[in-house]
């Protein structure tokens, strides 16, 4: 069974830092690629933040370049999303993928409210 569970969410002052994690089972973790994506209030569609590839690379969108970091432990089939520098702006749901031949899976998301 393909399990994607995202915690580390919350509420945080403006200039605070999360670290979101997602667990992964049920599924080639090591040979995927990874994603974190959000969707802000009001919005119907999600907004891919951060992807980190099989081989380790990486891609952010402009809107959280130098300010979010995504990372993968393949021993513990876990991605991260480091997010420093929080803007109101940034309040939205954020879910973690996993994406590869054939398949496309998404986590329930976790909310993340930031406060000026």
């Amino acid at each position: 069974q393909v399990q994607l569970v995202e915690s580390g969410g919350g509420s945080v002052q403006s200039g605070g830092s999360l670290r979101l994690s997602c667990a992964a089972s049920g599924f080639a973790f090591d040979d995927s690629w990874l994603s974190w994506h959000r969707q802000l209030p009001g919005r119907n569609s999600r907004e891919l933040i951060a992807i980190i590839r099989n081989t380790g690379s990486t891609n952010y969108a402009d809107s959280v370049k130098g300010r979010f970091t995504i990372s993968r432990d393949n021993a513990k089939h876990m991605v991260y999303l480091q997010m420093d520098s929080l803007t109101p702006e940034d309040t939205a749901v954020y879910s973690c993928h996993a994406w590869g031949p054939g398949y496309d899976y998404r986590g329930q998301g976790t909310q993340v409210s930031v406060s000026l």
